[in-house]
């Protein structure tokens, strides 16, 4: 078992990193708590994610963050990405749409289908053979973006994998449980 850090045990430039998400939040997440036992590469982490999340539109970066935790499991980020895409206004139909993980679904943009595709067809063949799904994501937002939504798949890869390793539970309910 990995000991859970307590927020005044966090190394200090890490309990300043996450400050404020703290103070918005109200807690301080599980995946922090042990993934503070390796301060340096946490704050690089997050420095990574973000990164990415500044090189794209919040609508992408929220496709990829949805989809990659329901195709593998991560109901820790997915419940929070709900709640993100609910406070940015794109609503429960776009959300479920999304966690369907039926890409041609009509509440999704052609951009989301593209990127989704992409997303689900990396995750689901490792990366191999993607090429024809990833030119189609470079001819709607370029070969920049393309290449973070590329670093932001293999991101929330990376958080789910460490959730689920660790059996970490999601520290909020899903906002759509309630209006199921």
């Amino acid at each position: 078992m990995i000991p859970r850090l307590s927020p005044d045990a966090l190394r200090g430039d890490v309990a300043e990193m996450l400050r404020l998400r703290v103070e918005r939040l109200g807690y301080l997440g599980e995946f922090f708590r042990c993934a503070a036992h390796q301060p340096s590469a946490l704050i690089s982490f997050m420095a990574f994610t973000d990164d990415l999340k500044h090189a794209l539109p919040d609508r992408i970066t929220e496709t990829v963050a949805l989809t990659v935790s329901s195709e593998v499991g991560n109901a820790y980020e997915r419940h929070q990405h709900e709640r993100l895409s609910i406070k940015l206004g794109f609503g429960e139909d776009w959300i479920r749409a999304i966690e369907a993980l039926e890409p041609d679904h009509s509440a999704i943009g052609e951009t989301e289908r593209r990127v989704q595709t992409l997303t689900l067809a990396v995750i689901r063949r490792h990366g191999h053979g993607t090429s024809g799904e990833l030119e189609l994501v470079v001819a709607s937002i370029g070969h920049e973006q393309a290449i973070a939504v590329l670093m932001l798949i293999g991101r929330y890869v990376t958080h789910a994998l460490m959730v689920n390793a660790l059996e970490l539970q999601p520290p909020v309910p899903s906002p759509l449980e309630a209006t199921s």
